[in-house]
């Protein structure tokens, strides 16, 4: 949902908190309101085999919603489902947010965000420096994986997900197990 009154990010930070996620991108203020159930379990999957594959070995450190972006220079700050920082750019890692463009963001489709998540976010993460970003589409069981900068490119994945830091690959993602409908029922 936009916003549409004016505001700055300062407004925002004078905001009562209410439970919902707010993202400024150029000059406008988006809310999103709190995930579905099965948003919040692709998430967890996602960010348990993101540890594995990112963060256990070494390569760097793996954050999930709420965790604030903030791109120098601009008005721009966004709360990605998940992220990843390499530690190569672990200097962007701050006290309370990540100032600087992340390796990796992942957004993860809702009703309300997918208009977004395709557009304006896909177009700031490609002018912001972000060097992959994942966009998981949970009624198609897909990712789409956008590259930008030195070896730029879009594929669409099910079933295996090759899981890179800039050119190197380190790893793949069982997707049937991120989005499978069984592990959603109680047993």
């Amino acid at each position: 949902m936009q916003i549409t009154t004016p505001t700055t990010w300062e407004d925002v930070l004078r905001m009562p908190d209410d439970g919902n996620r707010y993202e400024f991108i150029g000059g406008r203020l988006y809310m999103t309101r709190a995930p579905v159930i099965r948003h919040q379990r692709i998430s967890g999957r996602l960010h348990s085999a993101l540890m594995r594959v990112l963060e256990h070995p070494g390569h760097g450190e793996v954050f999930y919603a709420p965790v604030l972006v903030e791109f120098p220079g601009t008005s721009d700050r966004v709360q990605p489902d998940i992220l990843f920082v390499s530690n190569e750019r672990r200097g962007i890692v701050g006290e309370k947010a990540v100032t600087g463009a992340p390796d990796l963001v992942v957004e993860i489709l809702s009703p309300s965000t997918a208009h977004r998540d395709r557009g304006v976010k896909l177009d700031l993460y490609a002018r912001r420096g972000v060097r992959e970003y994942w966009i998981v589409d949970p009624d198609e069981d897909t990712v789409d994986v956008w590259r930008f900068g030195d070896t730029p490119g879009h594929e669409q994945f099910a079933g295996k997900l090759p899981v890179r830091i800039g050119a190197q690959r380190v790893g793949a993602i069982d997707l049937d197990e991120v989005f499978s409908r069984h592990l959603d029922r109680w047993v």
